[in-house]
């Protein structure tokens, strides 16, 4: 029987293939072609799909069933996608049998737009947590990734992973980020916070935060309405990593990957402090009960 590959084995594996898709999704940006957009899909971030979506899946998939055949493995794009088929499974298994998820193209809508802060997200999942997140940022020439009960490191993309330094949170801009649908929380933020609403403040040409300014310091905190273990969930692993308060919209820790369904946990809030935590929790709780008033 094969033995399990570790979570940092998986990363050290996928990481010299993951600078070739970086590299080969940076030289395509300035004449990507949108390809049809996904249906049924509940806004524009969603239902935005690239050609470096498809081709960055492909790549990935073809890396894990050549280095590790018996892993499990969801992707974005597993319905459009050729080797879905070949993967012993798409969904969470049981302790210790790792699920691999990919977001190929983190931000498509950002990458279309010409933007740099679109982000290539591979996680890897255990039942109950995240074993390990690594979240590529191609134009930016950096990478951050974490190992769970080790901390969030952060490095350049050619770094291997033992190069890289500890990523920690320091002095952050007073800016929070209002994920799709959370736009109602703003005027309980607003006189203290820079807000960053992605409903209505998002722009073609004008670029904002998204999640990963909690990284760089741009974001003090977001609330995210749900969390996709693809992509809002690993990252806020990443920064709980670093030293972040991830929790749910109520303020509790975020349940286990398995009481969750379809691929997604619950919205969350993340904050670089206490206060910050506080204060959006609150948020959350005055706009919950203004809009239950009759």
């Amino acid at each position: 029987m094969q033995q399990t590959p570790t979570p940092r084995q998986i990363l050290n594996t996928l990481l010299p293939h993951l600078r070739v898709a970086a590299a080969y999704a940076r030289q395509i940006q300035p004449q990507i072609a949108a390809r049809p957009i996904k249906e049924q899909q509940e806004n524009m971030f969603a239902a935005a799909l690239s050609d470096a979506d498809l081709s960055i899946q492909t790549l990935v998939e073809v890396a894990l069933i050549g280095s590790f055949p018996n892993i499990r493995f969801f992707g974005e794009e597993y319905e459009q996608s050729y080797n879905t088929k070949y993967f012993r499974a798409i969904d969470l298994g049981e302790q210790g049998d790792y699920l691999v998820t990919l977001d190929p193209i983190d931000g498509t809508q950002f990458y279309l737009d010409g933007h740099d802060n679109y982000q290539i997200i591979l996680a890897i999942l255990n039942a109950d947590e995240f074993e390990a997140v690594l979240a590529i940022s191609p134009a930016q020439d950096i990478y951050y990734y974490a190992l769970r009960g080790e901390g969030a490191w952060q490095g350049k993309l050619e770094d291997p992973l033992e190069a890289c330094r500890p990523l920690q949170i320091g002095e952050t801009q007073p800016a929070i980020l209002l994920g799709w649908g959370m736009e109602a929380i703003a005027p309980a933020l607003k006189d203290q916070y820079q807000i960053f609403d992605i409903a209505t403040g998002y722009s073609h040409e004008v670029q904002i935060p998204n999640l990963n300014g909690m990284f760089s310091g741009e974001l003090a905190g977001a609330i995210i309405r749900t969390g996709k273990w693809i992509d809002g969930a690993a990252l806020a692993f990443l920064a709980q990593s670093a030293g972040c308060i991830v929790t749910t919209l109520e303020g509790n820790p975020p349940p286990p990957l398995h009481s969750s369904t379809d691929y997604q946990r619950p919205g969350f809030i993340v904050a670089a402090s206490n206060s910050i935590h506080q204060d959006l929790v609150k948020a959350v709780q005055v706009t919950n009960s203004t809009l239950m008033q009759p």
